[in-house]
């Protein structure tokens, strides 16, 4: 079958995905593009977000493209990836693994006849050697369908090369950490304004990858919602059992607050400056009084009443006061990253 000069890009919205399109568009290839989001994505808002940026590259190119979650199908392969973990709790190769299998599902419903992805060779420890690459790449069913523009000069010709599709000649041989050479390709093409130039994933993060862990022993039927919560706040496993969150300021105290679901409990500081706290299960008067406790000990002044407000979402609102407060130092054993 005659293959269409046209591909499937996966653009994270960072530096090299835009440059590989780039090229791409330049040779005269017909683009469509999709951006895979996932909970553990470390561009913040505060940095446009990754999807927020692949869609504004996707407009500036005039591509049109999808924006597709990660979900639980992909959290069973955090819990237990078939090819392990890095450092953390990134499952770097199965990650990629998954993200092509959904490409080439989109393919023939699209007419692409192969992919293009910004890899660089040596760029990415665990997913982006030789070994790893080739691995990927026969499990993911695209044999030959990958097209890697930043470093295509180290593989061999794909079938859209051999086709004539593509102009090996005008593809790149790069390699490495390095970022030197993409910002100064970008430069070369015009391309401005990647707040992401390298991505990242918080499936590496010592901190997330403690609190990931201990929720997959403790919730076995965990959603989303306690994905996003893993991000916010303080975490503790106290002696008792129970998950506590702390706020770290108002913006976490709010999203605590925010993100509660039935059967939840909220516990804030009612007469005194101090975090809200957020608890997945619903809390007896015991419980709520440690957690009380927990509460008056992150307050810096001194009252001979701490006044709690508890609330089940859902449900009831009562308020309880202590006299004494729980020291954060002596958290420290119960902490989780």
């Amino acid at each position: 079958m005659k293959m269409e000069k046209k591909a499937l890009a996966l653009l994270s919205g960072g530096l090299d995905s835009t440059l590989a399109v780039k090229l791409m568009i330049e040779q005269g290839v017909e683009i469509r593009a999709v951006n895979f989001i996932s909970p553990f994505c470390n561009c913040t808002p505060q940095k446009s977000g990754c999807k927020h940026q692949a869609s504004k590259v996707a407009a500036e190119f005039g591509i049109e493209i999808s924006v597709i979650p990660k979900g639980m199908d992909y959290m069973r392969i955090v819990e237990s990836p078939p090819h392990g973990h890095g450092r953390g709790m990134n499952p770097c190769i199965d990650c990629r693994i998954y993200m092509l299998r959904k490409a080439k599902e989109m393919m023939a419903s699209i007419g692409a006849s192969f992919v293009i992805t910004g890899e660089v060779i040596g760029q990415r420890p665990m997913s982006q050697r030789r070994q790893q690459i080739e691995l990927i790449e026969k499990e993911s069913g695209l044999a030959g369908l990958i097209l890697r523009p930043l470093s295509a000069q180290h593989f061999p010709p794909t079938l859209p090369e051999q086709e004539g599709l593509v102009d090996r000649e005008k593809l790149l041989a790069f390699s490495g950490r390095s970022r030197r050479p993409q910002i100064e390709l970008a430069e070369d093409l015009g391309v401005k304004d990647y707040p992401c130039p390298a991505g990242g994933c918080l499936l590496t993060d010592p901190m997330i990858a403690q609190r990931l862990r201990d929720l997959f022993a403790h919730v076995p039927d965990y959603g989303l919602n306690d994905l996003q919560l893993l991000k916010i706040g303080r975490h503790f496993r106290l002696p008792s059992g129970f998950k506590v969150i702390l706020g770290r300021n108002q913006e976490e105290n709010e999203k605590l607050a925010l993100l509660a679901v039935p059967g939840n409990t909220l516990l804030f500081p009612e007469d005194f400056r101090g975090p809200t706290a957020h608890v997945r299960e619903a809390v007896a008067d015991a419980a709520a009084a440690e957690i009380g406790s927990i509460i008056a000990g992150y307050c810096r002044d001194e009252h001979d009443v701490y006044r709690i407000r508890k609330k089940v979402y859902g449900g009831e609102e009562t308020f309880f006061d202590l006299s004494e407060k729980l020291p954060p130092a002596r958290l420290e054993a119960s902490r989780l990253g």
